[in-house]
């Protein structure tokens, strides 16, 4: 997990932000989002190791997610008056409790209150990272290589917990976030940065700028789609007749591509491509990944579509995160990041789980193809709005 932060701690400087300083909110990006890496070996493990349904399975994701949906709200309403350092660090310890705690449950209701609680905690420790990015000189740019840290923590995830749980079981899966969240925990407390407020004369009541709100539910329509699908992708994987090595190489692709694709390229473009076209564009592609991941059969085709899946959400978010930095200078739309993000992530798993037991795996990549017209819809009102 250090070395996740090595990329975001070289361009400290640019940021205006120690070294130190860049590594925790790398540290923390990753801890907060480990929703987004180990989503579909956390929905696998709910249903092939504990005996969950899909719906159970889904449900218990979705606490989680509920949970730091909530806090993220709370805590982006009142970032500009809350104790940033000594929060995030009681976030993060509390979650780490959580799932520790979790790794000795195998019942639902044990489990239900758990990914709660740990969901309340870690959302208000992200909302608090994210808006100490929002406040940076360049937001987009320290996204970005938060981006790239996280990538680097999928590789290594991918590549370690599914193998450490085919040998020592499902618990494995609750050691490893409650072992991530309590190294967050201890740099977060040795080293969270303070940044200067970049506003004027803006207070934390005063009104967002017009298209905000629309550009926020266009991040959270994508984060739903991409929830919906990734959270299944082990399950459909397996119901199409893929070996289990196989669905693992896979996703440890996907860790590959995120590190070295999505992040990256979206540094290097920030002053070529507009924001306004990145986002529209997205939702566009994702949805079209989506349907071959629940229509294709090949693995040969299955796979490669599988492994960028994710990198479409990383490089559009990197941009929509600094469009809405430049919106709202107060850091309050960057610390509601992961109510953005989880919104969707926290209706996807459940709703996912209900389309394919309920209808079929196809039916997911046709609900993919609406939501991403809602979301092109809200990006488009939002930009429109914004000029």
């Amino acid at each position: 997990m250090t070395d996740t932060a090595a990329p975001a701690a070289a361009m400290a400087p640019a940021q205006g932000i120690k070294r130190t300083g860049a590594v925790a909110l790398v540290v923390g990006h990753c801890a907060g989002l480990v929703d987004l890496v180990a989503l579909p070996v956390w929905v696998g493990a709910l249903i092939g190791r504990f005996g969950f349904g899909p719906r159970e399975a889904g449900a218990l994701v979705t606490l989680f997610l509920l949970g730091a949906v909530l806090a993220s709200v709370l805590t982006a309403r009142n970032f500009t008056r809350l104790p940033r350092k000594a929060l995030t660090v009681v976030g993060f310890g509390l979650a780490a409790l959580a799932f520790l705690l979790a790794s000795q449950q195998t019942a639902f209701l044990p489990l239900a209150a758990l990914h709660l609680l740990g969901g309340l905690a870690n959302g208000m420790a992200l909302s608090l990272v994210h808006g100490t990015m929002g406040r940076a000189a360049n937001p987009h740019r320290l996204f970005a290589f938060a981006g790239i840290g996280l990538g680097l923590f999928g590789v290594i995830y991918m590549g370690a917990v599914p193998q450490l749980m085919l040998q020592h079981g499902g618990m494995v899966l609750f050691f490893s976030f409650g072992a991530i969240m309590a190294l967050a925990t201890l740099i977060s407390l040795l080293a969270f940065p303070k940044v200067e407020d970049r506003t004027q004369g803006a207070t934390p009541r005063s009104p967002l700028a017009p298209g905000v709100m629309a550009v926020v539910a266009g991040v959270s329509l994508m984060t739903f789609n991409q929830a919906m699908v990734f959270s299944f992708v082990e399950v459909i994987g397996s119901a199409r007749g893929f070996a289990p090595q196989a669905i693992v190489g896979t996703l440890i692709a996907l860790g590959l591509v995120n590190f070295v694709g999505p992040a990256p390229l979206a540094a290097l473009l920030e002053k070529r491509i507009s924001a306004g076209r990145v986002v529209i564009a997205g939702p566009m592609v994702q949805a079209v990944l989506a349907l071959v991941i629940t229509f294709a059969s090949v693995f040969a085709l299955w796979a490669p579509v599988a492994a960028v899946f994710v990198a479409v959400q990383v490089f559009t978010h990197t941009f929509a995160f600094g469009l809405l930095s430049r919106m709202d200078k107060s850091g309050r739309t960057a610390a509601a990041t992961p109510a953005m993000l989880m919104t969707g992530s926290a209706l996807g798993p459940i709703i996912g789980g209900a389309l394919l037991e309920g209808i079929s795996i196809e039916a997911l990549g046709l609900m993919a193809v609406v939501v991403a017209g809602l979301s092109v819809a809200c990006f488009a009102r939002g930009i429109r709005a914004s000029r």
